[in-house]
Order: structure tokens, then sequence, then C-alpha cells
């Protein structure tokens, strides 16, 4: 069993108070009424799902219910931290920008 840390309450819980929420950080089209379906439907769809190191979001569901991000390598279930959605994203962008992609590359 996951044990997550809520960067909200700052407590520290067993996985089941959580649902997860998905792929962190997904860049949303800035003019979703001007995208050709194809796109849309990658928008919606497609994730990266990795096996190694990946930033997933999080809802703290038997709590305060508020979203976070986790870093969590998912084949070997090791977090590294979690953070509000606001401090994590700077360290997701830099993680990107070091391996040469781009916000979901």
């Amino acid at each position: 069993m996951l044990r997550l840390h809520c960067p909200h309450c700052g407590e520290l819980r067993d996985e089941e108070e959580f649902s997860y929420a998905g792929e962190a950080y997904i860049a949303r089209p800035e003019r979703p009424e001007e995208v050709d379906d194809a796109t849309w439907g990658d928008y919606l769809f497609m994730r990266r799902n990795l096996k190694g190191w990946f930033w997933e979001q999080w809802q703290h569901s038997a709590a305060c219910r508020k979203v976070f991000a986790v870093r969590r390598n998912t084949a070997t279930y090791e977090i590294s931290g979690s953070w509000t959605l606001a401090e994590g994203k700077p360290l997701f962008e830099a993680e990107m920008k070091a391996q040469g992609l781009g916000e979901r590359a």
C-alpha cells in the first residue's frame, strides 16, 4: 500500500484515503474551440504511461478533497515527493527541460 503525503493537510496517510487523478500537468489547448478532433482526442485520451519516474495527480478524497502532484516511480512505487499543483509545476518543468522534453513530450 502507498503512503501519500498531502501537502494541503500536511499529513502522511494510507492510499485508500486518496483517489488517483491521472497524469499531472497536461497542457490544455489554448483555444479548444479551434483545434481539430485529432488534437482534442490526444488531449483527452493520450497519456505517456511511462515506466519509471512519473508526475501524477492525486486527490485527498477522504479529507481536504484537494488535488496535488506526486512524483512516483511506476516500477518501484517509490515516491520522491508531493506538492501542491502550483509548487510542483516549476519542478516538473525543470525536469522536462533537463530531459529535453516539452511539457508532455
